[in-house]
């Protein structure tokens, strides 16, 4: 791996993020029959609907809170030399979502993370604020984590997962789920394969559920190892029935992020036709499309990313990623 294939890989984590992201934000919180009625197949970027729930009359290729609150996380991780303090990371996510309401935006932060600021205003502590988070918030928001940490460095990446979760998802569900996706981030950006890069998920998760509080409820990495081998070898039409109707696609991070790693799985080849098997999913499109391009963008670089899709996200939210992935990729060396 040389420096410019490590950065490529970088790009495509943040890259792959933000187009599977706008690729699901209109079709986000609807069922999977209502997006086929009005859309068919999903094979660009769609504008908002005026009815769309979450995001409705955005422009087409528009950013939601996935890659919003990803570039936050990594801006304080630049900001404070590879950690996160809790209450400032709490602290930039309220402005985060008093700038949304400004904005007339719908798309506002998710129950887990919104429990646990009201918890930090009640005078609770940032241990004890996300002691239930176990959606998919932390997750989604990682990826810069999985750029400035190595893989190889377990206990140094679990730890800044730690950081980076504890104020609102801090359950060992909820930070399995984020570790999975730091880890297998991480590992592409290294130069592993697809298969190894989600190898190496499945191993950060199940060292990711050992932190934080426990909460009733199924293995994230034992989900995703399941999830992986089941859909191998599945047609498409037979993979997303298997994703929308067993898997799941809520915001329960047991599914969303368990759907990501199934889509890497069976369609990590064609990225473009992973994520746009993923927005057609219903339910939280834009989240297992954001995650599930973070992987596969980690894993293949930016250039296998199609660069007309990414040139219109790109200019419709004014992103400038090469400055945000240079600094997080100078803390991985540090």
């Amino acid at each position: 791996m040389t420096v410019a294939d490590t950065r490529d890989r970088a790009l495509g984590a943040l890259s792959g993020l933000a187009l599977g992201d706008a690729l699901g934000m209109p079709t986000q919180s609807m069922s999977r029959e209502a997006i086929a009625q009005r859309y068919g197949r999903i094979g660009a970027l769609l504008p908002g609907a005026p009815d769309q729930p979450i995001a409705p009359n955005r422009p087409a290729g528009s950013i939601t809170d996935d890659t919003e609150q990803a570039l936050l996380l990594a801006q304080l991780l630049i900001d404070g030399a590879g950690r996160v303090d809790a209450l400032v990371f709490a602290e930039a996510l309220e402005r985060w979502e008093a700038d949304m309401v400004r904005r007339g935006s719908a798309d506002l932060l998710g129950p887990s993370t919104k429990r646990a600021l009201q918890r930090l205003h009640a005078g609770e502590s940032p241990d004890q604020a996300g002691r239930d988070g176990t959606t998919n918030g932390a997750a989604m928001r990682i990826t810069p984590v999985g750029i400035a940490v190595p893989a190889t460095d377990l206990h140094r990446l679990l730890s800044l997962v730690v950081q980076a979760s504890q104020v609102t998802h801090n359950t060992g569900r909820g930070i399995a789920a984020a570790a999975a996706m730091a880890a297998a981030v991480s590992a592409g950006v290294d130069g592993a394969s697809l298969s190894d890069a989600l190898d190496a998920g499945e191993r950060a998760a199940e060292a990711g559920a050992r932190r934080g509080h426990w909460v009733a409820g199924g293995s994230i990495a034992a989900r995703i190892r399941w999830a992986r081998g089941w859909v191998r070898g599945m047609t498409p039409a037979t993979l997303a029935d298997a994703v929308a109707e067993v898997i799941g696609t809520s915001v329960a991070a047991q599914e969303s992020v368990v759907a990501a790693f199934a889509l890497a799985e069976a369609l990590g080849g064609d990225p473009a036709e992973a994520l746009r098997t993923a927005a057609a999913l219903g339910g939280d499109t834009d989240t297992v499309a954001a995650m599930c391009g973070a992987i596969l963008g980690a894993a293949h670089g930016k250039s296998a990313l199609p660069a007309d899709l990414l040139d219109t996200v790109r200019r419709v939210n004014h992103l400038d990623l090469e400055p945000v992935v240079d600094g997080l990729l100078k803390l991985r060396t540090t």
